[in-house]
């Protein structure tokens, strides 16, 4: 399985774009990157690529110091200004590569036990989904009807049962990460380009019935997305401290 990580914005919300990586923020004396990468070799992840952009030396001198890593390699995104659809197309080589792919944001904190759920799941194509949503625009939301996913970003309408949200982290299978790259490009090449990704995944997963994406239920387990300053009081207050049993 081929890890994708996007980590190229310049986490606007958080800093005013006067910042670092926010893959460089760090809870108990780790950086969100370092801790990924522990993840991911706990789990067996055999490839990861990072897609950087703003202040790109700086995750560049945090994997060096992490030590070499023969398995990591870095894209960088000239465009990181414009929406996250264009580092995601920046990928598409990868996307294209015949491998399992493991889609991840970043700015998540989170128990190794969510990323588990998603890897270890039976989908091929699958998605996290926390049923404990505050509301409001923000949150990717991801929406159920019969166990099946029928909607899916951050303003959503139509018939579902149950509704929760995104934590950023997907999986699947080659055609679909081909669909993925080819939808992505798509967006780029007809003036999209300032769009999140979000509607070009959804594109993909509403494309063909056949190939449906399946959900594996966190709610419970900790996790945060870190785009804001509450985000991030509460990252350090509440989420780490309940990885650690706190």
């Amino acid at each position: 399985m081929h890890a994708i990580m996007l980590a190229a914005g310049r986490g606007i919300r958080l800093s005013n774009g006067a910042g670092h990586p926010k893959c460089l923020l760090e809870f108990g004396g780790k950086t969100l990157l370092r801790r990924h990468i522990a993840i991911l070799e706990s789990l067996g992840i055999e490839r990861m690529t990072i897609v950087v952009g703003f202040k790109a030396e700086e995750i560049h001198a945090e994997l060096a110091a992490i030590g070499a890593k023969s398995w990591i390699d870095t894209i960088h995104n000239p465009r990181f200004e414009e929406g996250a659809v264009v580092s995601l197309c920046a990928a598409r080589d990868v996307l294209r590569s015949g491998s399992d792919i493991l889609f991840m944001d970043a700015d998540v904190l989170y128990d190794p036990v969510v990323l588990q759920r998603l890897i270890q799941s039976p989908h091929r194509n699958c998605l996290l989904i926390d049923r404990d949503l505050e509301p409001g625009p923000e949150p990717v939301k991801a929406c159920l009807r019969g166990g099946q996913l029928v909607e899916f970003g951050k303003i959503v309408s139509g018939d579902f049962e149950a509704m929760g949200e995104w934590p950023g982290f997907l999986k699947l299978e080659p055609l679909m990460a081909d669909r993925l790259a080819a939808a992505t490009e798509r967006f780029v090449a007809n003036g999209r380009a300032a769009e999140p990704y979000e509607p070009a995944m959804r594109e993909v997963f509403f494309a063909d019935s056949t190939h449906r994406i399946g959900c594996e239920d966190i709610t419970g387990m900790a996790w945060i997305e870190i785009d804001t300053p509450e985000d991030l009081r509460r990252a350090h207050e509440v989420v780490e401290p309940a990885l650690h049993g706190g």
